[in-house]
């Protein structure tokens, strides 16, 4: 594992996006991630641009200036599904799983979606991660629980071999006791040597779990760097009114 201490979105394994829209409203500069490490951004309040960023790297919305890249190969412009077959998985918020569909087919029409990707996920892995995945395989998976579909989305993306992960918000709904679970989670996936980008409104939660972190304001960085010092600041206080010991 590396640790990538600069903000620029020069070459490494860098991921990160520079939106432009007509008004101006987003415009991110540093954005890097690397191998095993968490990068994650938060905001003020909501509509700020923390989803905007995930998508415009999923290239769900039109990136009007700046660059994309992933481990030094450009992916500014592509079209979405050849960005998730050069490795970046893209998690969205809420209950986005195919309800109609058993937990076995989600996973199994994800293992699909990226043929030419080799990578150590398999089906069995995934349920060694999430052993209740095993439990519920046969059931509709829009019969499950918020945190059970969570962890079904993270399997899925696992199993298309990412190199990258973006988490839109993953706590959004979830009761505390599921949210300390998926704090588990996330340092097993890191352990794995994967990366991570998460946008989160719980300053206290992500930065617990993040290597470093970023504060968007009005579409601007207004504070980013090693998580433990970020926690600890007058920034995150005066921006996010977050408390230094505030707790998730």
């Amino acid at each position: 594992m590396r640790d990538e201490t600069t903000d620029d979105c020069g070459g490494g394994h860098a991921c990160g996006a520079d939106r432009d829209g007509d008004n101006g409203l987003l415009k991110l500069k540093p954005g890097r991630v690397a191998y095993g490490h968490f990068r994650r951004y938060e905001c003020p309040r909501p509509v700020i641009g923390k989803t905007t960023t995930l998508r415009g790297i999923a290239s769900l919305v039109t990136v009007r200036g700046g660059r994309i890249t992933l481990a030094g190969r450009e992916l500014t412009g592509r079209p979405p599904h050849v960005i998730a077959r050069a490795g970046v998985a893209y998690v969205p918020s809420g209950r986005r799983v195919f309800s109609q569909l058993t937990v076995a087919q989600n996973l199994k029409l994800a293992a699909r979606s990226c043929p030419a990707r080799r990578g150590p996920w398999t089906t069995a892995q995934v349920y060694a991660v999430f052993p209740k995945l095993a439990e519920l395989a046969g059931r509709g998976a829009g019969l499950l629980s918020g945190g059970e579909q969570q962890m079904l989305k993270l399997g899925r993306a696992l199993l298309t071999q990412p190199d990258v992960l973006l988490l839109d918000e993953p706590t959004e709904g979830l009761s505390p006791l599921v949210v300390r679970e998926l704090g588990g989670w996330l340092e097993r996936l890191r352990d794995e040597g994967l990366s991570v980008l998460l946008t989160e409104q719980s300053a206290a939660f992500a930065l617990r779990h993040a290597s470093r972190g970023y504060i968007l304001e009005k579409g601007q960085v207004r504070a980013g760097g090693p998580a433990g010092r970020l926690r600890d600041s007058t920034e995150l206080h005066e921006l996010l009114g977050v408390g230094q010991n505030e707790e998730a």
